[in-house]
């Protein structure tokens, strides 16, 4: 059975920087967590991050492919550089990747690990711009279809793509 990388917030962790979560109770995500298919990572825990912890951005161009690259950091908006946290969460994430064999990935839009789509423009002023988070990209650099909590339907759509792949290459 083709395993799901997936944000714990979204399963309901109370695990974000405001100590909450962002339980998604989509039936696609019920359907999946009752067959055994999820495989739950909160990054920036995995690398060694509290809960609650202040909020962080990515700063400079690029977004999470540039952290990578060194080009971009991730800062607290006192000014604490947390990159090598968030490097180290996506390291632990792409272990699990690998343990697993996962080829999709479903992460929480916005965040500076997980936003696929989405993240913070590194100014602290809520905006928001096009881009992945660290985890996301580095994901994304290994060949992980990486979706967000609202692409449910297309990842769906990914997983029957590569199970009927699968059966006929069997």
């Amino acid at each position: 059975m083709e395993k799901i990388l997936v944000s714990a917030c979204l399963l309901g962790a109370k695990v974000r920087y405001h100590g909450g979560d962002a339980n998604c109770d989509d039936p696609i995500l019920r359907g999946w967590l009752n067959e055994g298919r999820l495989v739950a990572v909160c990054p920036e825990q995995e690398g060694g991050l509290p809960t609650p912890r202040p909020p962080a951005e990515i700063v400079g161009m690029g977004g999470g492919r540039a952290v990578l690259a060194r080009a971009a950091f991730v800062r607290t908006a006192a000014g604490h550089d947390v990159t090598a946290s968030l490097s180290q969460g996506a390291d632990r994430a792409l272990a699990l990747v690998k343990q697993h064999h996962i080829r999709i990935a479903v992460l929480k839009d916005g965040s500076p690990s997980c936003g696929s789509s989405l993240i913070f423009d590194g100014s602290f002023s809520g905006l928001r711009v096009a881009g992945a988070g660290v985890t996301a990209a580095l994901l994304e650099a290994q060949g992980v279809r990486v979706f967000n909590q609202g692409e449910l339907a297309s990842a769906r759509d990914c997983l029957e793509r590569v199970e009927r792949t699968e059966r006929t290459e069997t």
